[in-house]
């Protein structure tokens, strides 16, 4: 467990897309919504202010990675409006961060969710990953 002194409870960060063609459901699978925003651009723009928010508050060598994230998309987003997504530290533990997500646009809100993330070593984690992939040498699948 690390304790970064500079990740606090309520620390938050608020961050803004417009959104065009690559964000919506059309590139997403979703061949009907050529105008809409994507739930799974949604998610990764909330996970990118949470990454935003604490990465660089962390030691040198560490990194946070997604462990759980509950999402809701509640309003549709047509292309060329702007999403906002803020963040906010919910509780953290000197290795668990849990982060409330709210996404909004120009009429409201859109979104809304809960996202777990946990303080790594960043090599330590590449070198467990490594030896797993090493296991799949040979595999005839």
């Amino acid at each position: 467990m690390i304790k970064a002194p500079k990740v606090e409870v309520n620390d938050s960060l608020t961050i803004q897309r417009k959104v065009t063609h690559e964000d919506t459901a059309l590139n997403y699978g979703s061949g009907k919504l050529e105008k809409l925003f994507a739930t799974p651009r949604l998610v990764a723009l909330m996970i990118a202010a949470s990454v935003k928010l604490i990465d660089e508050k962390l030691p040198e060598g560490f990194i946070t990675i997604g462990k759980r994230t509950e999402t809701i998309h509640e309003k549709p987003t047509v292309l060329g409006q702007t999403v906002s997504v803020k963040v906010t530290i919910k509780s953290y533990d000197g290795n668990k961060i849990l982060l409330e997500m709210v996404a909004f646009d120009e009429i409201g809100t859109i979104g809304r969710g809960t996202h777990e993330r946990m303080i790594v070593n960043k090599k330590s984690l590449l070198n467990r990953a490594n030896k797993r992939a090493e296991k799949l040498k040979n595999k005839d699948f």
